[in-house]
């Protein structure tokens, strides 16, 4: 029971560290990632707000996903989206509200700092190996229909959202390039920090 609870403690303070640093990348008006931008589109666009967004998107997701893989849908993967949108409409409809910073260098460090965090929090939510967002399963979805590799099949959903997020007139800008090319190697810098501290816990 010990080892449950810490691994679930993991996999929650994840999600919603996840959930702060999305927060902060759309904060920094700089430009969000590729899914957060599409998200930010279809608020501006459509209405209802953006953690409501990536539940309705998630959602349909899971759908998709469990289609493209010819699996049942992953019915526990709801949990990941409820977390992360309602968090994520706590910290921007109330924390940072009327938080605004229109200096550029202020924009580039709140938008390096949401990344930083962004990849401390699913360093943390992957250490348990509990079910993947709906976003990281549309990945490995095409990537066990289609033989891709993992590099290919994120690609190939990054520029799906860009694409969505362009047509919507979501935040795509400089931040989402930053983003793109520093999210990867600050994962990979947290994720065996993760793994030791995890392991240690349960040991």
């Amino acid at each position: 029971m010990k080892n449950y609870s810490i691994k679930a403690f993991f996999y929650i303070a994840g999600l919603i560290t996840i959930a702060l640093g999305i927060t902060l990348t759309i904060k920094a008006d700089l430009g969000a990632g590729a899914w957060d931008a599409m998200n930010v589109g279809l608020t501006e666009t459509v209405g209802l707000t953006v953690g409501n967004w990536v539940i309705i998107i998630g959602a349909i997701l899971i759908l998709t996903n469990a289609l493209i893989a010819k699996e049942r849908p992953d019915l526990l993967a709801v949990f990941t989206i409820l977390v992360v949108g309602k968090v994520i409409d706590f910290w921007l409809l109330t924390v940072f509200d009327s938080f605004v910073v229109n200096i550029f260098w202020k924009q580039l460090l709140i938008l390096l700092g949401g990344i930083i965090i962004i990849a401390f929090g699913v360093s943390l939510y992957l250490q348990p190996k509990f079910t993947l967002n709906p976003i990281d399963g549309f990945m490995v979805a095409l990537q066990k229909r289609f033989g891709f590799s993992l590099t290919t099949a994120k690609t190939l959903t990054e520029v799906f959202a860009l694409v969505l997020a362009l047509a919507l007139g979501g935040p795509i800008g400089l931040g989402t390039l930053i983003i793109l090319l520093c999210i990867g190697p600050a994962i990979q810098f947290f994720d065996p920090k993760a793994r030791r501290v995890m392991d240690k816990m349960l040991s």
